[in-house]
């Protein structure tokens, strides 16, 4: 991985180099090479910073003109958090390109999370520098629509297990509860099936990764049937129909 290679990947030039290059310095390297011509990111990573959140926040206005402003501050924020900028930074394979201490290195620096996430905003900031405002807008772009589906569909995710529980409250004061069934798959990648229940009645069934997954598609699954008055699992023995939700 070289530095024409990020310019492949990013799809702009960069042709101040040491700019672009100190965006790939480390503090740690700097305590093991005092006499390196180059600072460390941590300017530019201040500035990137700035730099990401303008964007962000500038698509986010143009894409949801009716969003309200916490909600947008809220997607803003998860939208930029420091996971999404390393999964960015892995993207374009930033870690090989880390200038790190020996001790950094041997302790996993160029996969690290948080280290990542500055290298990504440190380049940004040297793309701002070169570009302007457009520049970094265009590098962006190749990220954030991605990103905001993620984010949505987690949060639908969310909401579908958090309406389920507040209709079920609402109309039958019972808090649903969620039963792993099975889990199927080898040990690196399982898959949990799962059934919502309210009280002894079984409302739908879920699939998913992990058991929060599947929790989130059974509550998602029992909210579709119930909305289009669909008949709910029963239970092993189970006993008749939910009928309505108001416990009829």
């Amino acid at each position: 991985m070289d530095y024409d290679e990020l310019e492949g990947l990013l799809g702009i030039s960069l042709p101040d180099r040491e700019l672009t290059r100190q965006a790939m310095v480390h503090t740690s390297y700097l305590n093991e090479n005092p006499g390196f011509a180059l600072t460390s990111n941590e300017r530019l990573e201040f500035l990137g910073d700035a730099v990401i959140g303008a964007v962000v926040a500038d698509y986010l206005y143009r894409a949801f003109p009716k969003l309200p402003e916490g909600d947008l501050t809220s997607l803003r924020a998860a939208v930029v958090r420091s996971r999404s900028l390393a999964g960015w930074a892995r993207q374009l394979r930033l870690g090989e390109l880390l200038l790190l201490g020996k001790g950094e290195e041997a302790h996993g620096g160029r996969e690290r999370e948080g280290l990542l996430a500055a290298a990504f905003e440190a380049l940004v900031a040297a793309v701002y520098l070169q570009h302007g405002y457009d520049g970094a807008s265009r590098v962006l772009a190749q990220f954030i629509p991605a990103a905001i589906e993620s984010v949505i569909r987690r949060q639908a995710a969310v909401d579908a297990k958090s309406r389920l529980q507040q209709l079920c409250q609402a109309t039958m004061q019972i808090t649903p509860v969620y039963r792993v069934l099975n889990v199927s798959g080898p040990p690196h990648r399982p898959e949990y099936t799962v059934e919502v229940l309210v009280g002894e009645r079984v409302l739908s069934q879920g699939v998913g990764r992990n058991k929060q997954a599947a929790e989130q598609a059974a509550a998602a699954e029992a909210l579709r049937s119930l909305e289009q008055g669909e008949e709910p699992h029963r239970p092993s023995g189970g006993e008749g129909r939910l009928g309505s939700f108001a416990g009829g």
